[in-house]
């Protein structure tokens, strides 16, 4: 098939000239001209200005249509502004003053404002013992008083024939005077009515109904009821030759948090019995404060240690105060 059937519209189309004869000028001429208009420019007339100009509104001014609405803008903007100040100066951590720091003292006081007086005639303290007899003890004289006991007192003496005789005592400073009866021969316990002869239902030696060689229905090596030594029914007091224990380790209670916010303050008084070997114990409060602060106070003075109280050189069991001062400075 020949050319023309693959495309019978070609000779329809539309040829383009784009090199136009009319319009081809030689370079020579483009550049004559050119030079000439550059070095001989040819003198036009004068330009008319034949536009002329319009009045146009400022368009920095201010609309009268809108001046209300510019006032609300600026103060919208102002009230934003002041919210986002006020937000930034709450929101703005600030340095808060520092809590008032507890001060705690604690000291040993004199007992005598409180219900810890020596008496005249007992320092405290006390003692019992017994065998485990079936019987009550049975009446008799005291042993000498001394501050120590080797040999405890007995009214039936179970070894008659001991290696090394050693005259029974109990443990009542010599300064107090116990009521001594002359009368009687044999050893045995003054408030007792029994006859027959008994060491009583006691233990650890001794004669009564209490146990550790004393006399009496206590717990000592003293006379009658009460504990460690000595007689009156009570521990030694500070006074007629017994000193004060010191204390030699000590702890500060800490502040409640109760009193703490309540910004409450105040002195609690203590009282408690320290022992031979130093250890506080029986400890009660004599003069109350509440909050907290005695619970407190307690627990701290439980892990105090002591110098034991002496008398005539020998370590006692001695009660005292301690007065707890619970500020906020």
């Amino acid at each position: 098939m020949g050319s023309s059937e693959a495309n019978p519209n070609r000779g329809n189309e539309p040829e383009l000239h784009l090199l136009m004869a009319d319009s081809f000028e030689p370079l020579w001429k483009s550049l004559f001209h050119a030079f000439s208009e550059f070095f001989f420019p040819k003198k036009l007339p004068p330009l008319e200005l034949q536009s002329k100009p319009i009045p146009v509104k400022d368009i920095w001014g201010f609309y009268n249509y809108k001046k209300n609405g510019v006032l609300g803008s600026t103060a919208v903007h102002a009230l934003v502004l002041g919210l986002i100040m006020g937000v930034t100066f709450i929101t703005i951590p600030r340095p808060v003053p520092a809590a008032p720091k507890p001060q705690i003292n604690t000291k040993l006081i004199d007992p005598d404002d409180y219900p810890l007086k020596p008496a005249k005639t007992q320092a405290g303290g006390g003692g019992g013992g017994g065998d485990h007899d079936l019987l009550r003890a049975s009446v008799g004289r005291l042993p000498r008083s001394s501050m120590r006991q080797i040999t405890p007192p007995a009214a039936v003496i179970r070894n008659p024939t001991p290696r090394l005789a050693v005259e029974p005592t109990v443990i009542v400073p010599p300064d107090i005077k116990l009521a001594m009866n002359t009368k009687l021969l044999n050893l045995g316990d003054l408030k007792s009515s029994a006859v027959i002869p008994s060491n009583g239902p006691g233990a650890y030696g001794g004669i009564g109904p209490g146990s550790d060689g004393g006399v009496g229905p206590g717990h000592g090596h003293g006379f009658g009821p009460g504990d460690e030594a000595g007689t009156g029914g009570d521990t030694f007091h500070i006074g007629r030759g017994v000193t004060p224990p010191r204390v030699i380790f000590q702890t500060d209670p800490e502040f409640s948090e109760e009193a703490r916010k309540a910004k409450y303050q105040g002195n609690c008084v203590l009282g408690l019995l320290v022992d031979a070997n130093g250890r506080p114990t029986n400890i009660r409060v004599l003069n109350a404060l509440g909050m907290g602060l005695d619970e407190k106070a307690i627990e701290s003075v439980k892990n105090w240690k002591f110098e034991p109280g002496k008398k005539d050189g020998h370590d006692v069991a001695v009660e005292i105060a301690v007065e707890v001062d619970f500020h906020l400075y």
